[in-house]
């Protein structure tokens, strides 16, 4: 269970996440709503340790995660994984490599600079490249992707590092309806088929309420919304996005998966 307790960051005058308090189960797919400087993303990034807290703690399954550092931190970070809206891949370098970045805490740093990785490591990204039919694009390069490529590059690299938890920084915000579509299958995968916990910040209300079993609201740093995406109404909507709560909520049409890869798991 990841335990967030009376949370705070701030950035000078700026209180960016106000006195946080949220339990999320373990295995649960969590979204996190609300517009753009409501703090979704400084809550992540504190979570996973990218920035620290201000004031309160964090831990995962007792064990508090805002004072490790070191190796510590490292293990942490590996197997709490980030999935950034701008994919944060390597374009430079091929989607096989780009993935085996992943493993990086699983490895001596002298081996993965001279790229000297093992077969256990090279059949863990391979498996992770088929989950989301990319292995074919395996010795591309990955500025020759499409947006959505990337992200399921970006999403197999959380994989093989393992986690326990994956946080999911507006993985969508960049793509169009059909890419949304196979990205946000590809975060339902790791939940429902690995039983890793997803938390994944959001704009879209309806995606929102489509893929997440508990939807949490948040304006001006804090919660002010932590329900079931039936107990979203829309009344909950225009006081979480105002004026934009129209803009919030489309409708995405229906996309076949991927051969080979995304296959719908059965609950």
């Amino acid at each position: 269970m990841l335990e967030i307790n009376h949370v705070s960051r701030t950035f000078g005058q700026k209180r960016a996440v106000d006195d946080v308090s949220l339990r999320i189960d373990k295995g649960s797919f969590v979204g996190v709503i609300g517009r753009s400087g409501a703090g979704k993303s400084t809550l992540l990034r504190t979570i996973n340790r990218l920035q620290d807290v201000s004031s309160g703690s964090i831990s995962w399954n007792g064990r508090d995660v805002t004072t490790l550092k070191g190796q510590a931190l490292r293990d942490w970070r590996a197997s709490c994984a980030m999935v950034f809206q701008q994919f944060n891949i390597v374009g430079r370098l091929d989607v096989m490599t780009n993935v085996l970045m992943g493993r990086l805490n699983h490895t001596t740093q002298l081996r993965s600079l001279l790229k000297l990785w093992t077969p256990e490591d090279r059949a863990i990204a391979v498996s992770a490249l088929e989950q989301f039919d990319m292995t074919a694009l395996a010795s591309q390069r990955a500025e020759t992707l499409s947006g959505g490529q990337q992200q399921r590059v970006a999403i197999a690299r959380a994989l093989v590092q393992e986690p326990e938890i994956v946080l999911a920084d507006e993985p969508i915000a960049s793509l169009d309806p059909r890419n949304t579509k196979i990205v946000m299958d590809g975060l339902e995968r790791l939940n429902k088929h690995f039983g890793i916990t997803v938390l994944c910040n959001l704009h879209d209300l309806d995606i929102a309420k489509d893929y997440c079993g508990r939807l949490i609201g948040m304006a001006q740093g804090r919660v002010v919304f932590d329900g079931t995406p039936d107990e979203l109404t829309e009344s909950v909507a225009r006081e979480l996005y105002g004026l934009e709560a129209h803009e919030s909520m489309t409708v995405l049409p229906p996309v076949a998966a991927p051969a080979g890869g995304l296959i719908p798991v059965a609950a």
